[in-house]
């Protein structure tokens, strides 16, 4: 006569278990990979073009090449109340910058461009130095002209 195999209860309770971590796992993968959805709240001078822009946010950092004190925190709390990332606030190599510059990191200039445009900075002062090292998709680099930003008032 031939018996009937059941699982033993262990056994039941380790597949049980691993299927539920599995599960757990593919969650933790897709919510990683996958897009969140979040959306960048529209400030002052956003339009429709940087809507589709912040869809992914901008990082940008701040570097002061003027020299004037505490111009850099004022840039990067404008920034920040118009959706922008800034992830840092520095000091530029020099403090001889004559006028403000953008200067595109990620290889994107449209994006460096619409920072530049919501910040009242001439097409004519956006750069391009595209660099690996750099984490960030702009860099904004404030010249002795930093009082006639946009918004700077």
């Amino acid at each position: 006569m031939k018996e009937s195999r059941r699982p033993a209860p262990k056994r039941l309770l380790l597949n049980l278990l691993l299927v539920v971590v599995a599960a757990f796992v593919l969650y933790q993968v897709l919510a990683i990979s996958l897009p969140s959805g979040s959306h960048v709240p529209a400030g002052p001078g956003r339009d429709s073009v940087s809507a589709v822009l912040s869809k992914n946010v901008i990082q940008v950092d701040v570097l002061n090449g003027c020299g004037a004190s505490g111009v850099g925190q004022k840039l990067t709390n404008l920034l920040r109340a118009s959706g922008y990332d800034v992830v840092e606030m520095g000091n530029y190599k020099t403090f001889d910058v004559r006028q403000t510059l953008v200067v595109d990191r990620s290889g994107n200039i449209d994006i460096a461009r619409k920072l530049a445009s919501d910040l009242g900075i001439d097409a004519r002062n956006v750069v391009q130095e595209i660099s690996p090292g750099y984490f960030v998709t702009a860099s904004v680099v404030l010249g002795k002209d930093f009082k006639n930003l946009r918004g700077w008032k």
